[in-house]
């Protein structure tokens, strides 16, 4: 048996293709899961349930399926998709996590989380995250007509690039937006785990280090940006591999 993680998959009208590739994944590889967690990000942005996106659509008809064929479906929510809700993940098949959320992973106590909450060291994104979780915010948003939210969500997402583009011209980008390795080691101490999975980083690796005297492992997770990223976990160890690329 099989336990598949994935994350940062970006799932956007402009990048057909990688849809594509996620739906022979769910129809193909996922099949023959245990179960398959979704450690957020599955969406490049989300504005709504309400949304009647053409992508969201097919994303919730293959879960569906994969859910309904006895692979359970878990989701968690990520920086670009924290207002999926459950009249999605209904629709889906998909259980909805909190973020962390601490599972037994074939006897090995696991955490698993996004990542963004790891990367302390951004302090500008800390507090833009504090704002936009905030239940208050996101009420008063959601009653916004739905396309005042995309254009909100287009606003967003350029402002991210641009900062982005401003880290690199500072050399910053590769410290500030990773994790900060105190905050990873107080979560292994805080949470007691033998393993953290989490993606937001689109840094792929497994990092192994010893905390309080105790090995411990850090996997992250892969973008579909360019090709598919999956974790296959099973009694055996942990595979961290990447999906062919899509055809264009």
């Amino acid at each position: 048996m099989t336990i598949l993680f994935i994350s940062d998959l970006h799932l956007d009208p402009a990048r057909p293709e990688i849809t594509r590739l996620f739906g022979e994944f769910l129809e193909g590889e996922a099949r023959g899961a245990e179960a398959l967690y979704i450690l957020g990000d599955l969406f490049e942005a989300w504005v709504g349930d309400d949304d009647p996106s053409e992508t969201g659509a097919f994303v919730a008809e293959k879960l569906k399926a994969l859910a309904d064929s006895g692979v359970p479906v878990s989701f968690m929510h990520g920086n670009r998709d924290f207002l999926l809700g459950g009249d999605y993940a209904r629709r889906a098949g998909m259980a909805l996590l909190t973020d962390p959320t601490r599972i037994d992973l074939y006897g090995k106590p696991t955490l698993l989380m996004h990542g963004d909450t790891l990367c302390t060291d951004d302090v500008a994104y800390q507090q833009f995250r504090a704002q936009t979780r905030d239940p208050a915010w996101q009420a008063q948003f959601l009653s916004q007509p739905l396309a005042a939210r995309l254009a909100f969500a287009q606003q967003a997402r350029a402002a991210s690039q641009a900062r982005q583009g401003e880290l690199r011209e500072a050399g910053t980008m590769e410290t500030i937006t990773d994790v900060s390795p105190a905050t990873v080691e107080a979560t292994f101490v805080e949470y007691d785990v033998d393993a953290i999975i989490h993606g937001h980083t689109h840094r792929p690796a497994v990092h192994e280090l010893e905390v309080a005297g105790r090995p411990r492992r850090r996997v992250v997770l892969g973008d579909w940006y360019e090709q598919g990223s999956v974790l296959q976990v099973s009694p055996q160890g942990f595979d961290l591999s990447a999906l062919a690329a899509p055809s264009r």
